[in-house]
């Protein structure tokens, strides 16, 4: 595997087992469930795949449940609206069915409350603007900025405007309990604007909180400005430049971007870039230059994964997205990255205790850095470092803990049962290592566990493999 991991959304693309096989050996890592699409009985025999193909494969596949939120769109149309660049038409929040050609539907009950003239709505990512001229009671009169054909249920942004709507919808509710049942191993809170919105989550997870992992998706304005507090709330941050780059100046969004994953690599969270990294291999066979500097860029900046949205749902060369973003990955590991991790915050023992470990190994040239942990956490520690020329084998006897590490940048985790005595366990641990990770025996490796003893006593020790 590559450092960088790789999240695949799942889709009609690619939801049968033969092609999520196929997608594994091309090197997906991850799989993404996009609740805005499908129904629960669609993403359970997605599910249902996953959990048959973890059975068969070296490194578990974990599932990232990804909510809607509280998303505003357009309403239906009977037919496509074909709309001119500045012309005059009129915005509304009042029915579910819009009949007059010159007239727009948008599902937001207080849409007219909440802008100003001289305001700015967004539809369709971008690709379709307006600017709002005047307001009377229940319609706006609205200059077209940039037309386009505008189709059903196209998603809205109002960028710089604060949305009174609830951080997590009914929908989402029902979608979270759908994805605990099925023992989803992250959720991906979209619209996250405070830390209070984490909270609510966490309450709503109850005793699974902790163990399924949170990942705050940053999508406007206001989330942008709790950051630091959403950071440390979480577990993870989503780079979600879809809706990132239509809430903020589209040439602010790689400033923002670059802010956000410093912030995360200073926290010791996970931190994920998502959304347009292959956007044109939807429909051609190769990316295009700057989507592949886009990648390379992510991964210099020693980011944890990046995501593939529409490339692996509906495109027509998935493997191929998967197989380019391996190749990427890989190719431009091999150089230093930005080394952000230089600025980690050292606020814990356990935290200096892996900064130690991995000096010590990088110094040494060591083959590996062997973690044994139970709940994952003393990997989370040592991927915070980012080490460069050594991998980092985790050893835990948690299923989950397995497939949640598996997020971390650089880490290879395996599940072992752990013995009363520490010394059989890491002769386990050795032995896993030379029939599945190459070691040769005399490879040198640092130890790092707070599970080796009795009493429970952090210890590193340096180690050649039987």
């Amino acid at each position: 595997m590559q450092k960088t991991r790789i999240i695949c959304t799942i889709g009609p693309a690619t939801e049968s087992y033969e092609m999520l096989r196929k997608m594994y050996d091309a090197g997906m890592n991850i799989v993404r469930l996009n609740m805005s699409h499908g129904t629960h009985e669609s993403h359970a025999k997605v599910i249902k795949h996953i959990k048959t193909l973890n059975k068969k494969v070296p490194f578990p596949i974990p599932l990232l449940l990804d909510t809607q939120g509280p998303e505003i769109r357009t309403g239906d149309l009977p037919l496509d609206l074909n709309i001119q660049q500045g012309t005059i038409v009129s915005i509304s929040a009042r029915g579910p069915l819009d009949v007059e050609e010159s007239s727009i539907h948008i599902n937001y009950a207080d849409l007219i409350e909440a802008v100003n003239v001289g305001d700015k709505i967004t539809v369709d990512n971008g690709l379709i603007n307006f600017e709002v001229l005047e307001k009377k009671g229940r319609l706006m009169r609205c200059r077209v900025l940039d037309g386009g054909v505008l189709k059903s249920k196209r998603h809205v942004n109002l960028p710089g405007i604060r949305v009174n709507l609830p951080a997590i919808t009914q929908k989402d509710e029902k979608d979270i309990a759908f994805g605990l049942a099925a023992d989803v191993d992250f959720i991906a809170l979209s619209f996250v604007r405070e830390v209070n919105d984490i909270r609510q989550l966490k309450q709503l997870m109850g005793h699974k909180a902790g163990k399924v992992k949170i990942i705050a998706k940053i999508e406007d304005q206001e989330g942008v400005r709790n950051l630091e507090d959403i950071i440390q709330e979480s577990d993870g941050i989503m780079v979600a430049r879809g809706d990132l780059g239509a809430e903020i100046n589209l040439e602010d969004l790689p400033n923002v971007q670059r802010r956000i994953v410093r912030l995360c690599a200073e926290y010791g969270k996970r931190v994920i870039v998502a959304t347009h990294l292959l956007e044109s291999m939807i429909h051609n066979p190769i990316p295009t230059r700057a989507e592949v500097t886009d990648v390379a860029n992510a991964v210099y900046e020693e980011v944890d994964a990046v995501m593939l949205s529409g490339e692996t749902t509906v495109g027509k060369y998935p493997l191929k997205c998967v197989e380019h973003l391996r190749k990427i990955s890989i190719r431009t590991e091999a150089i230093p990255g930005l080394q952000f991790a230089k600025q980690l915050k050292r606020t814990t023992d356990k935290q200096q205790l892996a900064i130690a470990a991995v000096q010590l190994a990088e110094d040494l040239h060591a083959k590996g850095i062997v973690v044994i942990t139970r709940r994952g956490i003393m990997a989370d520690f040592v991927s915070n470092c980012r080490p460069f020329f050594t991998n980092i084998y985790a050893f835990t006897n948690g299923s989950q803990s397995r497939r949640t590490m598996t997020l971390n940048r650089g880490v290879y985790p395996f599940r072992i049962d752990f013995s009363s005595d520490p010394e059989k366990t890491l002769q386990t641990a050795f032995r896993i290592l030379k029939e599945r990770a190459a070691f040769q025996t005399r490879d040198k490796v640092v130890i790092i566990s707070d599970v080796l003893a009795q009493q429970r006593i952090d210890s590193i020790q340096i180690r050649a493999i039987p």
